[in-house]
């Protein structure tokens, strides 16, 4: 990875996704395009590049018939994001900006409804852990069996990605701080000093 607001590793990619967890899947079909939220599990390579994510639709989406008929579709995670004003920087001449970190994945989709059950489970394990009064589906005694037919979920296979944090990498020690204290304690800022070289 090159490029001055490019992440420093393909770790950051996937920390990033991870932190995020909502992606936005978008599908083109005859109609034009649909887009779902979902939350999605990455699943990483030795290097720690994404190579696939894990998740489900709701069989009623209507893009579950698009992903069937075109499976190539964009996922894309934004995170914290401001626009950066001239009033913030003491530096004559400073122009305005717009400070964000994006993530995108071209994929191929599969179906799997065969896996409906695991897809549930390492969603709820992502979000809820082990942690002791941590909530199973268990809880849902059999309405969870009456559920699983509902979802149909997926692997999306990543054929190309590419990410921007852009996030003041470029500027002065000066104006950086000066942004980074205007934003206060916020995940836009946690990041912005996280990605400092």
């Amino acid at each position: 990875m090159n490029g001055k607001f490019s992440p420093r590793s393909p770790e950051d990619v996937a920390a990033f996704v991870r932190a995020q967890m909502l992606g936005l899947v978008i599908s083109n079909g005859p109609q034009g395009y649909a887009t779902t939220p979902l939350p999605l599990l990455p699943h990483t390579d030795e290097a720690g590049a994404v190579i696939e994510f894990f998740g489900h639709f709701a069989r009623a989406n209507p893009q579950v018939g698009m992903v069937r008929d075109r499976p190539r579709a964009l996922i894309l995670f934004q995170g914290p994001h401001a626009y950066i004003p001239p009033a913030w920087v003491s530096a004559p001449g400073w122009a305005p900006t717009w400070n964000y970190a994006l993530a995108q994945f071209e994929v191929d989709i599969s179906l799997l409804p065969e896996e409906n059950d695991r897809a549930i489970a390492e969603l709820v394990n992502a979000l809820e852990g082990q942690a002791s009064g941590a909530w199973t589906v268990d809880t849902m005694g059999d309405r969870y069996a009456r559920m699983l037919p509902h979802i149909v979920a997926f692997r999306a296979r990543v054929i190309r990605s590419d990410a921007k944090f852009k996030l003041g990498q470029d500027e002065s020690d000066t104006a950086f701080a000066e942004i980074v204290d205007a934003l206060g304690e916020t995940p836009l800022s946690r990041m912005m000093r996280d990605a400092r070289p």
